[in-house]
């Protein structure tokens, strides 16, 4: 299947400037493109994904997909989709993103996939050069007319700064020199960036008298109407350090029903068939949630690894399921339990009972020996019915956590010093 066809299907076309002649053109492998990437972040986060599976979807079809790091245009801010000015970071920031994003590229492209940085060729260029070899071939009309610039006049009445509204310029600046040094003849991007990439179209065909093309994909949301990519605590991001492995995969798994076929079409690379087999468990079985596990371990490993997976599947196992405790990964399990209550002792540890309270699993110790008694309590899996158990500190998993669970719902984590 060519690869504009995939991405036909996959529902991953908003714009083309051309489509049957981008078909044309990529029938043949090995064709260059690029997608560009803001650093104003140290981490990539789940709606990157979008435009940099394309890219992996190009390569694995032969073709040379190139991920462009904005070293220059992250000096300056892009204006689409923001309601006031970018605060302009300190340029060692931006710098140190760079670094942090090329790897997460390399770790999901394999480090023969370019990452380039166009600070490389804006740097040394003057004022006098960027005005007169670049800024001669763009009218002030022609950029008024651009969503990013427009809505920044309507909505904003402070308006749009010189620096904001030449962001165009360099961005079209990129293109221009990567069809000159790469023969790159596509550019990809969110939908907010058709303005951007199609005035490098246009600037390709004024200064270098060559056809390019470009290609967005449509803005995703949730059947909710909510954009794409974030949960109750903000972004999910790629770095583990910022979203853990656990919380990224409880992302995709708790995935509505409503959107889990349209979001196994974007982001996993699984056939149409393959696909259909699982919409149609959705529809007969909606509560083993057969896609949303298998989105959410496909991303999973992707991102993370297949050994960060099978830690989780551990911890789920165990949560969920009669797996041993023992055999779970701490650091997952302390990520597992972020959300449920914990306490900390410092000296000596209470009974049971008193910890069923400070967790505030119990309402009260009396409460909380009657569930004792009536076998609702689990330490580590373990069944407890002495309501005047105290626990020790050769209970602690790997001398850390403490797992209590009471009934099928309620658990909690206790640590000590």
């Amino acid at each position: 299947m060519n690869i504009i066809d995939e991405l036909k299907w996959r529902g991953l076309i908003f714009q083309t400037t051309d489509e049957e002649k981008l078909r044309e053109y990529f029938e043949t492998p090995g064709r260059t493109l690029y997608c560009g990437f803001d650093p104003s972040a140290n981490s990539l986060h789940c709606g990157n994904l979008v435009p940099l599976l394309a890219l992996l979807r190009f390569k694995r079809a032969g073709h040379k997909p190139m991920a462009l790091m904005g070293g220059a245009t992250g000096r300056i801010g892009d204006p689409s989709g923001k309601d006031q000015e970018r605060q302009l970071l300190d340029f060692s920031i931006i710098d140190d993103n760079i670094d942090c994003i090329r790897k997460q590229v390399h770790k999901i492209f394999g480090n023969d996939t370019e990452v380039l940085n166009n600070y490389d060729w804006t740097k040394t260029m003057n004022p006098i050069e960027f005005l007169r070899d670049v800024g001669k071939y763009f009218t002030v009309n022609e950029m008024m007319r651009k969503e990013s610039v427009r809505q920044r006049i309507v909505r904003d009445e402070v308006g749009i700064s010189y620096t904001e509204f030449s962001y165009m310029i360099l961005q079209s600046m990129d293109y221009d020199h990567l069809y000159n040094t790469k023969e790159c003849r596509l550019q990809i991007g969110g939908s907010d960036q058709w303005g951007n990439i199609t005035a490098g179209t246009e600037l390709i065909r004024k200064k270098s008298n060559g056809e390019a093309f470009a290609l967005t994909f449509p803005l995703l949301t949730t059947a909710t109407g909510a954009k794409f990519g974030k949960s109750e605590k903000g972004a999910i991001y790629l770095d583990p350090e910022k979203t853990s492995p656990w919380e990224f995969y409880q992302f995709w798994v708790n995935t509505d029903d409503r959107d889990v076929v349209r979001l196994l079409k974007v982001f996993t690379f699984k056939t149409e068939e393959e696909i259909k087999a699982l919409e149609q468990r959705v529809e007969e079985a909606p509560h083993m949630r057969e896609a949303q596990k298998a989105l959410a371990e496909e991303m999973t490993i992707l991102i993370h690894g297949r050994e960060e997976l099978d830690k989780i599947l551990g911890a789920v196992d165990v949560l969920f399921g009669g797996g041993d405790i023992k055999t779970v990964d701490i650091k997952t399990l302390r990520a597992a339990m972020q959300s449920a209550p914990s306490v900390n002792y410092d000296a000596e540890l209470p009974q049971l009972a008193d910890m069923l309270v400070d967790l505030g699993i119990a309402k009260s110790k009396g409460q909380a020996k009657k569930d004792i008694k009536a076998g609702a309590v689990r330490i580590n899996g373990e069944q407890v019915t002495d309501m005047l158990h105290a626990p020790s500190t050769e209970d602690f998993l790997h001398d850390e956590v403490l797992l209590i669970k009471k009934g099928k719902k309620h658990y909690g984590l206790v640590t000590r010093n």
